[in-house]
């Protein structure tokens, strides 16, 4: 028989009924997000959206900036769709922080659907003419482009002024499958359909500097240049150093004669040095395998044991459609031996691999620098899709949905200058997850004192500090910025 206390224990009932009748005063539960807005606004960005978008057709509700002010709000707030705006309707506060009424769901599709050019679309040829194409981007995804990188050199500058001036750019490029159910979604590699955008990051300031918005269809390996050349003229001027990373679909004709080319040491910060993953081909297998056994280095033992190895590998590059350059490009080889006794999933107990590069550095250090790709442009294709809104394709348009994944990467921008320039040293590397819980998702109430609207928080002293070292960051001429 289940006997129970005479008192009821605290765990086994509530303490409270919900009254059901709405707060008056001007509370937020994300009252933080006024601090995303106020890092926007410094940043220039609607000023951006003004002289680079010209989508707005009549005066009356939202400009073009309010619009992708509001938007990059969702998504910071965690919003998948244009339909979770109704989540952040009707915040008094917020709206009061904005100085603008947030536009409803509706509103906001039909600004999204602006950004599609139906002669662009309609100048795709049928796939029995060309199975993979790029579609061009629309004047306004262009347009975006230039928003992006203006908000990068922006936020370059503000480093600079707080003491931390970066002279080098290392861009690390690679694409990323993003699953889609649309109708006109295609097929991508995985045997998936979806969409497969290219993705540049500035590695030491983990900002995104430029994308390209692909069918699923499209591989990597067709024409990466484009993507880099946009990454590269986003940079800022005050660039002194200048690399290039990438796996083996940046192994392009294209891409490395431009890369290499002497008119990059005419550029603005100079010559660019960069290293890639080389394609494996029968050649340079071969290559590989002539490799003395004593010519091979380990530089590092993983936790299972298997050895890291490189060596110089004397190979000129001689299949189809490569050029034979007078001075050939160094290969240098990386072998991953495992321990006796134990082999790799294949049956064999190594694997070979090289990277191409225009570096002299040492094998070893070339090897892990390249490596470290993985935890900068990687990162950032989990965050913006699974953190961010640009793993959901809200519209059946290709550029309405290129323009969506943009947004995510600006405020993926955004979120990243604020973490850099404002949060401590073991802050900044937090994720979304809990950057939202540190400055996002911050209850506050917006208050009128002296003819002077005031923000109250209900947080702790260190969460309220964080929010002011935004404020004395990110300059913006207001009104009032007091916190009490």
């Amino acid at each position: 028989m289940l006997r129970m206390s005479a008192r009821i224990p605290t765990q086994r009932k509530s303490p409270f009924e919900i009254d059901p009748r709405p707060l008056d005063e001007m509370a937020s539960p994300h009252a933080g997000l006024l601090a995303t807005s106020r890092a926007l606004r410094s940043l220039q960005i609607p000023g951006l959206v003004e002289a680079n978008l010209k989508l707005k057709k009549r005066d009356r509700g939202c400009s073009d900036g309010q619009y992708i002010e509001s938007i990059l709000l969702l998504q910071t707030a965690g919003g998948d769709c244009p339909e979770d705006m109704s989540l952040l309707a009707g915040d008094e506060c917020l709206e009061r922080g904005l100085g603008f009424a947030l536009p409803k769901a509706g509103a906001v599709r039909a600004f999204l659907n602006r950004f599609h050019d139906p002669d662009i679309e309609m100048a795709r040829p049928s796939r029995e003419v060309q199975k993979s194409f790029i579609m061009p981007s629309s004047k306004p995804v262009a347009g975006l482009q230039l928003v992006l990188a203006g908000g990068v050199q922006r936020t370059a500058k503000l480093y600079a002024e707080q003491g931390r001036p970066l002279r080098i750019a290392t861009v690390d490029q690679d694409a990323t499958i993003i699953e889609s159910h649309k109708e006109k979604a295609l097929a991508h590699y995985e045997g998936g359909r979806g969409y497969q955008p290219m993705v540049a990051v500035w590695a030491e300031a983990d900002l995104v500097l430029a994308d390209e918005f692909r069918d699923g269809n499209v591989p990597a390996q067709q024409e990466p240049l484009t993507c880099a050349k946009l990454a590269f003229a986003a940079l800022p001027d005050t660039i002194q150093d200048r690399y290039f990373r990438g796996d083996s679909a940046c192994h392009e004709n294209d891409l490395l004669g431009w890369l290499k080319h002497p008119d990059r040491e005419k550029e603005l910060g100079g010559r660019i040095g960069f290293a890639v993953s080389a394609r494996m081909s029968n050649e340079l297998a071969k290559a590989l395998a002539k490799v003395r056994e004593t010519d091979w280095k380990t530089f590092a033992t993983e936790a299972d044991g298997t050895q890291r190895q490189c060596a110089e590998v004397d190979f000129v590059p001689g299949q189809a459609g490569e050029k034979k350059d007078s001075k050939p490009l160094r290969y240098v080889g990386l072998r991953l031996l495992k321990p006796q006794g134990v082999l790799f999933n294949d049956g064999s107990d190594r694997h070979h691999h090289a990277v191409v590069t225009n570096l002299n550095w040492d094998g070893a250090k070339l090897l892990n620098w390249h490596r470290e790709k993985a935890g900068t442009v990687e990162h950032v294709h989990d965050e913006v899709k699974n953190a961010l809104a640009g793993g959901h394709m809200p519209s059946q348009h290709f550029a309405v949905n290129a323009a969506w994944f943009k947004l995510a990467l600006l405020a993926y921008n955004i979120a990243s200058a604020i973490k850099g320039l404002c949060f401590s040293p073991e802050e900044r590397n937090a994720r979304f997850k809990k950057y939202r819980l540190l400055l996002v998702y911050l209850a506050g109430r917006m208050s009128r004192f002296q003819c002077k609207l005031r923000l109250r928080f209900r947080a702790s002293t260190e969460a309220i500090a964080r929010v002011q070292k935004v404020w004395s960051v990110f300059p913006l001429p207001t009104q009032a910025t007091a916190f009490t």
